[in-house]
């Protein structure tokens, strides 16, 4: 039974979220998903995620690949792994070249491995939030045409 480790933010959850989830399944028998808290996601990141914690977790459980969610509090924490009796840890190739304790021990580890995955071209929390703040003014004007429009055409209002 080979055990598989992934974790992430999973804020805004996107296609980039399941591919590497996805990705991560096909490597081992079952997929083990940690879900980092919000304040995790503050302390690392400087800000809060979109997307409370609670919510996040219910997101990635309902995904078919994903045997089982555990919550993260610190960044591919040894105990969880031993914990988890984890043999594979997949991550984004982003973090290639930093230290993370987590990722050190399983590569010390005989059996054990670490597999980094490219991130999926073009989307990226981080650019949803940019095309969001971008666009507030045309998200906002549309939304009141939409509201506007509704008012004045209300089938119900017309009885």
């Amino acid at each position: 039974m080979r055990r598989v480790f992934t974790s992430g933010s999973f804020d805004l959850f996107h296609v980039g979220h399941l591919n590497i989830l996805e990705k991560s399944a096909a490597l081992g028998d079952e997929l083990i998903v940690g879900v980092s808290t919000d304040e995790l996601i503050e302390h690392y990141k400087g800000m809060k995620p979109i997307i409370p914690f609670e919510q996040r977790v219910r997101i990635v459980e309902s995904i078919k690949c994903v045997t089982k969610v555990v919550k993260q509090t610190k960044l591919t924490e040894i105990a969880q792994l031993q914990r988890e009796n984890i043999d594979v840890v997949t991550i984004g190739d982003d973090w290639k070249g930093k230290y993370l304790e987590g990722l050190e021990w399983m590569k010390q580890q005989p059996g054990k491995e670490v597999v980094y995955f490219p991130y999926t071209p073009g989307v990226s929390t981080t650019k949803i939030k940019t095309d969001i703040i971008n666009g507030a003014n045309e998200i906002v004007a549309a939304a009141l045409r939409r509201e506007e429009f509704v008012d004045k055409n209300w089938e119900e209002d017309k009885r």
